[in-house]
């Protein structure tokens, strides 16, 4: 008996693999003040660009533009329309918006996310980026599903209770986020229209005490009771809450989705995480107009993203919730540096995140990638920080969260990323993300290359990547004493043609384009 046919007529849906019962009671040993701080009251807000959103298109790297022009003349942006974020790096022109957020300083932005052994299929690479896992490996549970599983091993078993009366989080659409899937239940509730959360009939025949139907009854009345007890604590902070701001475009799926966002938490919502989702970003074609390279299918979503990102930042700063809330964009997979004869682009490797929110450090982490006139129709941005780190770093420092249950959660240690700061102090852009002196020679090569890095006393991986984002090598993965190093590396195994190497301590990474000829 599944869950969802019951609560089909409800605007509020949940889908957990397991669910158990419900009783008003509080926990006798509530597990959450083992792990986090009772009285942060932070938020996290997930945007899904699904699709695989080109990336080359949203941030430019200036400095490699005559290249872009080479390899990418259908679709390329004029020059001149390009909007100068800093230094070497421009923006999409339909994100204005998201300038005027990224000039106050309240947005960070990581370049080259992706992971090792790329999938480029949306449901792999989706389940790979929900779940946390490795390339090769299949996790039943989502990375914020664990996360919850840590503090409340006994869910669904007793909630909502006096202690935890709200749901843990929420997409808002019309299916649950298996981000949130945790080991008995999807911590995520789906709802639809907070307007009409119509209360569901409960069964009152429980005669049925044993037998073969019975715990299907049982199963079926505590799935009611526990949706009409969030439902009705959805629809009170629905009542309560109200929007300043008067720049959500009401034609925009987005800015609705994070407008109904910033209602429910001042309405008093205690949720922890919501997710939204903006579809589209698969652009094989069409992704520009033709001549006409800065409009399109592509150019749309930008501009929906960005003003919908800019229409929450500033009613979050009005309705006075600006130091609570942080969001953090993502995509499957970014696209090929190539683009195709369809006016789009294929399904590709890294691309950029972007984190935004008062507490934000406003930096760019990350170089521009290098963009070679010699790509094949194959090659993706490589991958300059594996999207755990990006996890990590968030569980970590906003929503403070010990590192050992992080390492527990994500299955292995994390690279520490610098994205947050004290909210009580102006953030500056003063000084991006660490980067490593790193010398690789000759280059091109035919047989053999030369590296020379600098060490601080720490452990350093030091791996090769093929053009399709595939780790072909591992060089060092070990302790390194501090000062120079040098190794050569025997490269005459692998057929002819570009690589990359990435070199990564606890803090820093920096990822080099090599060619073997």
């Amino acid at each position: 008996m599944k869950r969802r046919s019951f609560i089909k007529a409800s605007s509020i849906a949940s889908t957990p693999l397991v669910l158990g019962g419900v009783s008003v009671a509080p926990l006798v040993n509530n597990t959450f003040s083992n792990f986090v701080n009772l009285d942060s009251d932070r938020v996290l807000v997930l945007i899904q660009l699904s699709g695989g959103n080109d990336g080359l298109n949203t941030l430019i790297p200036l400095d490699q533009y005559e290249n872009l022009v080479g390899v990418r003349p259908q679709i390329v942006l004029p020059e001149s329309e390009i909007i100068t974020l800093k230094d070497n790096l421009g923006l999409h022109p339909s994100m204005t918006a998201m300038k005027s957020v990224f000039d106050d300083g309240h947005i960070g932005i990581i370049q080259g996310v992706g992971y090792p052994n790329q999938n480029r299929s949306h449901f792999r690479s989706t389940d790979i980026w929900h779940t946390a896992s490795s390339a090769d490996t299949y996790l039943s549970t989502g990375w914020l599903g664990r996360y919850f599983d840590h503090f409340h091993p006994d869910y669904p078993e007793a909630f909502p209770n006096e202690d935890c009366p709200d749901p843990f989080a929420l997409t808002i659409g019309s299916s649950v986020s298996e981000t949130c899937q945790g080991m008995s239940g999807n911590f995520s509730l789906a709802l639809v229209d907070p307007d009409n959360l119509d209360q569901l009939a409960t069964p009152v025949n429980n005669e049925i005490s044993e037998g073969c139907y019975a715990n299907k009854l049982d199963f079926l009345t505590k799935t009611i009771e526990q949706t009409n007890a969030y439902g009705s604590v959805i629809k009170d902070a629905n009542d309560l809450g109200t929007n300043i701001s008067t720049l959500y475009n009401e034609n925009d799926q987005l800015a609705q989705k994070l407008k109904l966002v910033a209602k429910l938490i001042k309405g008093g919502l205690r949720t922890k995480v919501y997710v939204v989702s903006l579809g589209g970003f698969d652009t094989h074609a069409g992704q520009v107009v033709e001549g006409e390279t800065s409009t399109g299918a592509h150019a749309e979503l930008l501009r929906e993203l960005s003003e919908g990102i800019y229409a929450f930042h500033e009613d979050l700063k009005a309705l006075d919730l600006f130091d609570r809330v942080a969001g953090m964009t993502y995509s499957e997979f970014g696209r090929r540096i190539r683009s195709n004869f369809s006016n789009g682009t294929d399904h590709g490797t890294a691309a950029p995140l972007m984190v935004f929110g008062s507490c934000v450090l406003p930096n760019v982490h990350g170089e521009n990638a290098e963009i070679s006139m010699d790509v094949d129709d194959q090659e993706g941005v490589p991958m300059q920080y594996d999207f755990r780190s990006v996890y990590g770093s968030v569980l970590s420092d906003w929503l403070e969260v010990d590192e050992d249950v992080i390492n527990d959660v994500l299955e292995g240690e994390f690279q520490k990323i610098d994205l947050f700061a004290d909210c009580s102090t102006v953030s500056t852009i003063e000084n991006d993300s660490q980067s490593i002196a790193m010398r690789i020679f000759p280059n091109p090569t035919d047989q053999k290359i030369t590296l020379e890095f600098e060490s601080k006393g720490e452990l350093i991986k030091i791996s090769m990547f093929d053009t399709l984002g595939h780790e072909v090598k591992v060089i060092t993965n070990q302790f390194r004493s501090s000062g120079l190093h040098t190794l050569q590396i025997d490269i005459s195994e692998f057929p002819l043609g570009p690589y990359f190497v990435r070199i990564q301590t606890k803090k820093a990474q920096k990822t080099v384009r090599i060619v073997k000829i």
